[in-house]
């Protein structure tokens, strides 16, 4: 049963944002004939088209519904997600890592791993990214539906094919191009739409700091109880935060990812490839204003018993109706229809996001090398389309299968753990190591992914759990803390591994790796670029205030 009715102008609103995407993808379809048009938006964005589309690309399910209703449960912790595992990561890659990216000219982060190690390398990382799309973009499906059917009573089935559809018609019309624009224009949805929100929660409590006033100690600090794992809701300690966290899945995420980094390289030239990240960076700090903020809300209203979550077929609550329900409280008629079709912007581009990395990877790495090497670039786009299609309905399913597991929020950093971690690893050496070899590229990865998913089915079946305490430095770890953790045991691994094995095998000449590895790249100082136009300068702006953000809520 539907919790809100929609008026006509809530309908119309919802259907005016389905016909302009779609419009967008028709209109850009002429621009996306070509490989580097389809797949890299034609290489003419600036910084700030690319910076919102790169954080756009990443306002999914994770980021709103998903830990709206995360900070119901884990308070101001789940701040350290923006933070702590974003900012310091995004700004990483845009110092250090997009000129070797960005200069080599590729089409994806497999793409890099051919050019600084091996073919075998490549095809595992591609094989791997490729899974991890689809069980994501699954996630992104199955939350959308979810909208349709909390909000509007729609069928399951209905509600998912609805969703498919959707996203499917205008990436397959103008590729990373189209995405890109849509993107843009449900970023400004999701802020304004949505944003209202947390203004209205803070208007009703009579300020920010009324809302924290009511909350537990333990729910109210970034970093004040992390001392000891049982002193917080998430379980978990500063170590696990900073390592876990902030190291490991945060660089593996933003470093290497290439749903995300593919917004970079859409960039017009170097320097606004560069500033991509950083111009993301500040609009990623800023959205704990409005998913952790909302989150509070719906806490404070939820233990004063003016807010009712939905409960799943278990019995438990559903930490993800929690913004709908706020949406359903404080938006009248008109303004609900802005606020659906924000939600649902925020799903498609991540939709969008995991679908156009999908298919540059598969055709790009895993097509042209396996079967068919000598296509033409007319060829490469037909397939990129097609795969767009099978993309799509691979996420059907896997969005069938994203309903039967109870707490979302931790699969998804599982998927990370298990991909990302370990990548992070084989790049940083790969970038900054001239000694490291393609050997120990592949076969540290391959060890790194299977001690990472190895851990995760050894807490699931129990046969690990005996080593709790060695494994995460916890005896009663959450899901959380394994998370973390095995995505540090999958980095150490890797990193181990792939140092040993490099040591011992013979390393690629070094004419054979300028322009890839750091000592032998050009630099990219800016020498004649004004103070206010330099990455350097941005970047550093934007550390001071992450680290004056985590002081003022210590």
């Amino acid at each position: 049963m539907a919790i809100i009715h929609l008026s006509l102008v809530d309908w119309l609103i919802i259907a005016l944002y389905f016909v302009a995407i779609v419009g967008i993808g028709l209109y850009l379809k002429k621009f996306a004939d070509k490989g580097d048009g389809f797949f890299l938006a034609g290489r003419r964005n600036s910084s700030w088209v690319a910076g919102l589309a790169f954080v756009s690309a990443n306002l999914g399910a994770l980021e709103i519904l998903g830990w709206t209703g995360g900070t119901m449960k884990y308070g101001m912790l789940v701040s350290h997600f923006y933070w702590v595992g974003a900012v310091p990561a995004m700004l990483f890659l845009a110092l250090y890592m997009m000129p070797f990216y960005y200069s080599s000219k590729i089409h994806s982060i497999p793409g890099y791993l051919r050019l600084r190690f091996d073919e075998k390398t490549r095809v595992l990382n591609a094989i791997s990214f490729a899974i991890m799309t689809v069980l994501m973009s699954g996630i992104n499906l199955y939350l959308m539906a979810l909208v349709f059917r909390t909000l509007l009573g729609w069928n399951w089935n209905v509600s998912m094919w609805v969703s498919a559809l959707a996203v499917a018609s205008y990436v397959t019309l103008g590729g990373l191009l189209s995405a890109i624009f849509t993107e843009i224009v449900q970023f400004f949805l999701i802020w304004f739409g949505l944003f209202l929100v947390s203004i209205l929660g803070i208007v009703e409590f009579g300020g920010l700091s009324a809302i924290f006033e009511g909350l537990p100690t333990e729910m109210a600090g970034l970093w004040s109880t992390t001392g000891s794992a049982g002193d917080n809701p998430m379980g978990v300690t500063w170590l696990g935060i900073v390592l876990g966290l902030g190291w490991v899945l945060s660089f593996g995420y933003w470093t290497t990812d290439f749903l995300i980094v593919q917004r970079a390289f859409s960039a017009k030239d170097l320097r606004s490839a560069r500033m991509t990240p950083i111009v993301a960076a500040f609009f990623k700090m800023a959205l704990p204003f409005i998913v952790v903020v909302a989150g509070l809300v719906a806490w404070r209203l939820a233990e004063s018993g003016e807010l009712t979550l939905m409960m799943k077929d278990d019995g438990q609550p559903d930490y993800n109706s929690a913004l709908p329900l706020l949406i359903a409280r404080y938006f009248p008629p008109g303004l609900i229809g802005l606020g659906i079709t924000a939600l649902l912007a925020g799903f498609m581009a991540g939709q969008a996001g995991n679908i156009s990395a999908f298919n540059t990877v598969w055709t790009y790495d895993l097509y042209r090398v396996l079967f068919k090497k000598d296509a033409t670039d007319e060829h490469l786009v037909w397939v990129g389309r097609v795969t767009t299609i099978v993309g799509i309905l691979l996420s059907v399913a896997t969005a069938y299968w994203a309903m039967q597991f109870p707490t979302i929020m931790d699969y998804i950093q599982a998927i990370f753990s298990w991909v990302n971690a370990p990548l992070f690893a084989t790049m940083l050496l790969g970038m900054f190591w001239k000694r490291c070899t393609s050997a120990g590229a592949f076969y540290g990865l391959l060890a790194g992914m299977a001690t990472s998913f190895g851990i995760y089915l050894g807490f699931r079946f129990g046969f690990l759990s005996p080593y709790a305490t060695l494994i995460t430095m916890t005896p009663n770890p959450s899901d959380m803390t394994m998370n973390l953790w095995q995505a540090v045991w999958a980095w150490v691994v890797c990193f181990g591994v792939t140092l040993a094995i490099s040591l011992a095998t013979k390393p690629k000449a070094e004419a054979e790796l300028v322009g890839l590895v750091k000592g032998l790249t050009e630099k990219t100082v800016d020498k004649d670029v004004p103070l206010l136009r330099r990455p350097a300068f941005w970047a550093a702006v934007a550390g001071i205030a992450v680290v004056a953000l985590n002081v003022a809520f210590f």
